[in-house]
């Protein structure tokens, strides 16, 4: 696909060099610079979970060993 952009006249001259130097041609490197910036803003840190934990102050209100109760307790929620 053909575009228009306009550069700053440096940065033209800049990257024309760079493009030379690599043995590319000017959109080639256009292209691998753009391509590069995008893939960098793309990554992200890493999801981290922080769990708070709570003591309560009452007893448990089910016997998790016991399959039946606990099964009653989460069907009434």
């Amino acid at each position: 696909m053909k575009t228009t952009l306009n550069l700053n006249d440096e940065v033209l001259r800049r990257s024309k060099d760079c493009a030379a130097r690599a043995g590319v041609t000017l959109t080639r490197y256009v292209e691998d610079a753009l391509r590069s910036k995008i893939a960098a803003s793309q990554t992200r840190s890493a999801f981290r979970l922080t769990l708070k934990a709570v003591r309560g102050t009452r007893p448990p209100n089910v016997d998790i060993t016991d399959r039946d109760a606990l099964y009653d307790v989460l069907d009434r929620k």
